[in-house]
């Protein structure tokens, strides 16, 4: 196990403070939450208005049905975010646009029946759709099916990529098409934007490094930028009055195992220097600018892609069972990105950004999120693996309970463990429903071995 200081072991603002400067990290923070603060001012945007600065964030679901529908067990996660408090839900959850694009075998796939999850959610609500393909994640059967935006030495072997797994310059048209139909759904099933996702190593975030790709959607930013404008174009016409925002990974570095990066030099990285682990965000800046006058004026910012490198938009005290002890304390990786975040808003702040990688701050989180929206490094604070174990934490910060601290995310890194070992997606040790769930059983049997 590693030897840094847990989070929750800091049980005062002082402590938290001289913990930082001992990492020599910096990171906003405010010693005392205002319920009427900050934090609860209401956000425009191109979406509509929400009533406070908090957002659920988008995760990948694997308790769909084997057709991509929605299951009970998707409608009870969609009803706790509902339930959440935030102002905004962000996607809720990544829904594929085609069931080969899938991630796993149990993955949303666009449907009409997305509407039942919508009305899950307050009308009050800012809500939208996550729409994807997997790319070279591709597992729609449960065996990997990579699609990839060129050859990668590093992660082809990965996957089983060869020549053939390259998507064409034809088969992206074809994509376009499938995200501008997939929206229009959306729309019907009364979302009210959709988030074209560019994240993660999936298929849309790897077109972003896709230099040296011959045709149409490599070379320059403008050519690697050309899949989200002719989305952004589709969408206007067949979807009038739908907002479009990205949920970006504005850096990423390179593929990590055993917890070290697996080469020096890193030509594939969205966002990165070069070295593979250093970042240079100019064309991330670049990126948001060339999007918000395309339209889209909505960003969700994360970083890198948990299948490659999970410290470093997911930072955890305890890794998954297929990952790696973190590197360094895992709040260098927090202040990163929130850093990142304050960074891409200053060089665009017309665009509404939306921030990620908070859950690991625990009890900390609701004092360093209302710091960063008071002085402007990001306009809402995203939730993900805490709201699996804590959805209404926004509730109670807003209405100045104290944290139900037996709730807080630790980070365990289950909710990761369990879908990676074909079991559904759900917080095993926090959640009583899933801690009587018999495949708790499994997964402790998956952690032992």
């Amino acid at each position: 196990m590693p030897r840094f200081v847990q989070v929750r072991t800091l049980r005062t603002p002082g402590a938290f403070r001289e913990h930082l400067r001992a990492l020599e990290v910096a990171l906003p923070f405010d010693d005392v939450v205002h319920p009427s603060g900050p934090l609860a001012r209401p956000l425009d945007t191109p979406a509509g208005r929400a009533p406070n600065r908090f957002a659920i964030l988008p995760m990948e679901g694997w308790d769909g049905t084997a057709d991509g529908r929605p299951s009970d067990l998707v409608r009870r996660r969609w009803k706790r975010f509902g339930a959440s408090g935030a102002g905004l839900v962000w996607g809720g959850e990544a829904v594929a646009v085609r069931a080969d694009g899938r991630a796993n075998p149990r993955q949303l796939v666009v449907s009409d029946e997305l509407g039942e999850l919508r009305a899950l959610l307050p009308p009050t609500a800012v809500a939208g759709l996550q729409l994807t393909h997997s790319g070279r994640w591709s597992r729609p059967a449960g065996a990997p099916r990579p699609r990839v935006a060129y050859r990668n030495p590093w992660l082809d072997a990965r996957v089983g990529a060869d020549d053939g797994a390259v998507v064409t310059d034809a088969e992206l048209d074809d994509l376009v098409a499938a995200f501008v139909d997939a929206a229009a759904v959306a729309q019907r099933a009364g979302f009210d934007f959709v988030d074209v996702k560019h994240c993660h190593g999936y298929l849309l975030h790897e077109l972003l490094s896709a230099h040296d790709r011959p045709g149409r959607y490599g070379g320059s930013l403008v050519q690697r930028m050309r899949f989200l404008e002719r989305v952004v174009t589709g969408i206007r016409a067949s979807a009038p009055g739908l907002a479009v925002g990205v949920r970006l990974s504005a850096f990423d570095v390179a593929p990590f195992r055993d917890g070290a990066p697996e080469t020096e030099t890193y030509p594939y990285a969205f966002g990165g220097d070069g070295t593979g682990t250093g970042i240079d965000l100019v064309e991330p800046i670049a990126f948001v600018e060339r999007a918000a006058a395309l339209g889209v004026q909505l960003v969700c910012v994360t970083a890198g892609s948990p299948y490659t490198c999970p410290h470093v938009q997911r930072p955890a005290y305890f890794p998954p069972s297929d990952g790696y002890a973190p590197p360094r304390d895992p709040l260098v990786d927090v202040a990163r990105m929130v850093d990142a975040t304050a960074r891409l808003k200053a060089s665009n702040p017309g665009v509404v950004i939306v921030g990620s990688g908070y859950s690991y701050l625990q009890e900390w989180l609701p004092h360093v999120a209302q710091a960063a929206v008071a002085v402007g490094a990001v306009d809402a604070v995203g939730l993900g693996r805490l709201a699996l174990s804590y959805p209404d934490l926004p509730a109670d910060v807003l209405a100045g309970r104290p944290l139900d601290r037996a709730r807080l995310c630790r980070t365990f890194s289950d909710c990761t463990t369990a879908p990676r070992n074909g079991l559904v997606s759900g917080c095993y040790p926090l959640d009583p429903f899933y801690k009587a769930m018999p495949e708790r059983r499994v997964l402790a049997q998956v952690k032992r071995s």
